[in-house]
């Protein structure tokens, strides 16, 4: 465990992961699920678990439905007002990616208290509250445990009008993919946690995974957006392989085109990398042909924090959606792919 210069335990310290870096691999998440006896599937019940969507989705009437998702995960970074405001962030997305509002959030606390001032752990829920006001969303209550590890996040309810229903999965034939955010900040938060991240850095980091992807409610209105989802630990190839997998279409990536931020181009080179890309990688090589270096494999695959919509949008929305994207603060969202074909796969170009 390490300090910071007031004595106190580093945030970052405390904890064998960080964002949703710490999330449980794609692979192994698999295996866990696997077998588990499936129960009765209500018609109601319009999205559960079988695409890996971001949320789940319930019809109550015939124009609307509830949508409820949870996130959580330990710090990414050491100050607990920033921590809050990340993870807060990151589980409100989920709503918007499937063209939601957010209504009102449960606070998910687990803290060392033994190990962690109060006025540390009241710092993580201000600042997950401050995100959640920043959203016109209510914190309504929660659950605390004493925990080994600080962990925190939010389970969220919102409400989809059915036309603006948007699922990982229904992307179709000639769509073109964007992303919204730059990839990297797992990169950032690697170098962070060994001291090589200058303030300009955290700048950027924290810029990224602060930023809210409300403008997901707005987009979900155009009718030739097909598919939308948010790309967080699984990295962009992860998410863009379950868009695939769900479709069973062929996606054709520029690696050039796709987004990237320069810092976490340049630490990469520097030799900063997350432990998830590599099982990232390990889950989602099966469906990739065409050559990447390792450089490009990693930041592709890097563990994603509160990071950017990937929508998949008729050729003729394209310059709609962007505009929306640009006018809504996502200058750096870039169109860098297409569905091509049939069969679930990814090439690279």
């Amino acid at each position: 465990m390490t300090t910071s210069t007031d004595g106190a335990p580093r945030l970052t310290s405390l904890a064998h992961g960080g964002g949703c870096g710490c999330k449980i691999g794609p692979a192994v998440l698999a295996e866990l699920l696997r077998g588990l006896p499936r129960g009765p599937r209500p018609e109601a019940l319009l999205v559960g678990a079988e695409t890996s969507d971001d949320a789940a989705i319930w019809q109550i009437d015939a124009q609307r439905a509830i949508v409820s998702t949870t996130d959580f995960f330990m710090p990414i970074v050491d100050d607990p007002f920033d921590f809050g405001r990340i993870a807060a962030t990151n589980a409100l997305s989920d709503v918007w990616a499937m063209g939601g509002v957010p209504l009102f959030a449960l606070a998910l606390l687990g803290m060392p208290i033994q190990v962690l001032a109060p006025s540390v752990i009241s710092a993580i829920l201000a600042g997950g509250a401050a995100a959640c006001a920043a959203a016109g969303v209510p914190v309504a209550g929660g659950h605390s445990i004493d925990s080994v590890e600080p962990i925190y996040g939010l389970a969220v309810t919102g409400m989809v009008e059915l036309s603006h229903l948007r699922r990982n999965a229904a992307a179709q034939l000639g769509d073109q993919l964007i992303l919204a955010k730059p990839v990297g900040v797992g990169v950032l938060s690697a170098a962070f946690k060994k001291g090589a991240l200058d303030a300009d850095g955290y700048a950027t980091l924290l810029a990224m995974t602060t930023q809210l992807n409300a403008v997901g409610h707005r987009l979900a209105g155009l009718p030739g957006l097909h598919a939308m989802t948010d790309v967080t630990g699984f990295g962009l190839l992860g998410h863009l392989s379950e868009m695939a997998r769900g479709a069973d279409l062929h996606m054709a990536v520029s690696v050039a085109e796709a987004p990237v931020l320069p810092l976490a181009r340049a630490l990469r080179t520097a030799g900063f990398v997350t432990g998830a890309s590599g099982r990232n990688w390990t889950a989602v090589s099966g469906l990739v042909e065409g050559e990447l270096s390792p450089i490009d494999r990693d930041l592709l695959t890097d563990p994603q924090t509160a990071g950017g919509l990937l929508i998949a949008v008729a050729e003729n929305t394209v310059e709609e959606a962007m505009m929306m994207l640009k006018d809504a603060g996502f200058p750096e969202a870039r169109c860098f792919g297409e569905a091509v074909g049939a069969g679930a796969k990814i090439s690279l170009r």
